[in-house]
């Protein structure tokens, strides 16, 4: 592995810890010239999930852009990376356990929206105002008072 730091190519593993959901491994390791630490993740490959857009499009399931979506709603809410990541691990497990080779885009909105609503409201405001388009701000107040702001 190489040392994200300095480069070197030797490294040595300190830790290895299995996920909770069995399909990754964790691994903390220290780059033998720098002494650096750092992390990294072994993953099992899985089949391709193709993600079906609006337009008719077809791309790779990413789930970089699944984290970075929700990162984006969660930003300067008192949310950890690490429950971020746990979302993105339960909505990526419930879409390949639904679906087997390919999932609409908006069904992947859907699961957000329903992970960011009972996590934080304001994350969930913040994308649904996105994923569902708003076009004016009575759409806007409205899906606001849905979630209990009655005083807006």
């Amino acid at each position: 592995m190489k040392c994200p730091y300095c480069g070197y190519l030797k490294d040595k593993v300190l830790d290895s810890r299995e996920r909770e959901d069995g399909m990754t491994i964790r691994r903390r390791r220290m780059c033998l010239k720098c002494k650096r630490r750092f992390t990294t993740y072994e993953e099992i490959e899985l089949k391709p999930l193709i993600v079906v857009k609006k337009d008719g499009r077809r791309e790779k399931f990413n789930r970089d852009k699944l984290r970075i979506g929700i990162q984006k709603a969660c930003e300067k809410r008192p949310i950890s990376t690490d429950k971020i990541n746990e979302i993105v691990e339960n909505i990526e497990k419930e879409l390949r356990q639904k679906y087997e080779n390919e999932v609409k885009s908006k069904e992947i909105g859907k699961h957000v929206i329903k992970e960011l609503k009972k996590l934080d409201k304001v994350a969930y405001i913040r994308f649904a105002s996105v994923y569902q388009e708003f076009e004016n701000i009575e759409q806007f107040l409205k899906e606001i008072e849905k979630i209990g702001g009655k005083n807006v």
